[in-house]
């Protein structure tokens, strides 16, 4: 079978299926292949499905993950493989974008590499993560900064690791995922690119790679915002940024790792240390600003200004 080779969030994938990331270059943070199955990944009938995501951890250390209808995937227990079925509902770029974010991070977690649930973008040759729940907007700043003329770095997954005194930040697959009436508004694409699943209106928007849309390469991390949830219906919030104690910090960066359902002892220690780190080097502040599209490019000038102080 064919084999392509990628580098994306700094890991060296090995595929037998053409993916949206750039070719794989130098030397890497972690080697994954992956493979097509066949046939079911568990033996026996298939797994009852009361829930749309299935999770389960197999004796040996192995990690099986589903989403019901659509595809299922395995996890080697050392996280150098990874086992993919797309199931009949599936189209080719919802596989994709769960395989390159959902499922590769369990894979990378048991490389050693801790991803923060987070949208970045590169503002002046330093990376700027936006971090927060889902829904909370970090897609939609996101694309506000690309049509400023800002590279995305990456959007949903973020890999940060030390190099050289430094901690850097590593792109994801070049793509943004936003509602319609959000792309259209922002970016002028509207229905461009896939739905994400059945149950969104999400779509997964692809993006250029010659730097005026996606950023090529690692880049040193530079300031993370943690969005604050919108304010009671009827109020509006001015746009506020206030630098978080440590404390705090690393309270914040805790909450926003990525993939919650591994809690495994030596994760968890990672965790920890990964979010006291940047807690200590990196500014942390919250950002409050009003809902609403119409306000992003004021929020867009107001993290710019506070970038340049």
């Amino acid at each position: 079978m064919t084999s392509h080779r990628y580098r994306v969030y700094g890991a060296s994938i090995r595929s037998p299926w053409r993916l949206p990331c750039p070719a794989q270059r130098g030397p890497a943070l972690a080697e994954v292949e992956l493979r097509q199955a066949r046939g079911p990944l568990l033996p026996g009938p298939a797994p009852a499905a009361p829930d749309w995501f299935q999770y389960r951890r197999l004796p040996g250390g192995g990690e099986y993950v589903r989403w019901t209808g659509l595809f299922e995937f395995l996890v080697a227990p050392d996280g150098r493989r990874i086992a993919c079925r797309p199931l009949n509902g599936a189209s080719r770029e919802a596989f994709r974008t769960y395989l390159l974010g959902q499922a590769l991070s369990f894979a990378l977690l048991k490389r050693g590499l801790e991803p923060l649930h987070a949208t970045a973008v590169v503002v002046r040759g330093r990376a700027v993560a936006f971090l927060g729940d889902c829904g909370r907007g970090k897609s939609s700043l996101g694309a506000a900064f690309l049509r400023a003329g800002h590279a995305l770095l990456t959007d949903d997954l973020l890999v940060v690791r030390p190099q050289r005194g430094r901690l850097v930040a590593y792109p994801g697959p070049p793509r943004i995922k936003l509602y319609p009436g959000t792309a259209q508004r922002l970016l002028g694409v509207g229905n461009d690119g896939a739905p994400m699943n059945p149950f969104t209106a999400k779509r997964v928007i692809p993006l250029p790679r010659d730097g005026a849309g996606a950023a090529p390469g690692p880049v040193p991390l530079g300031a993370i915002y943690v969005l604050a949830p919108p304010a009671r219906r009827g109020r509006r919030r001015p746009i506020a940024l206030r630098r978080l104690s440590a404390r705090r910090a690393c309270l914040a960066l805790l909450r926003h790792t990525f993939n919650p359902v591994v809690e495994a002892p030596g994760r968890l220690r990672r965790q920890l240390a990964l979010a006291a780190r940047l807690a200590r080097r990196v500014p942390v502040k919250s950002l409050s600003f009003p809902r609403g599209l119409a306000g992003l490019d004021a929020v867009r000038q107001a993290i710019e200004a506070d970038l340049a102080r």
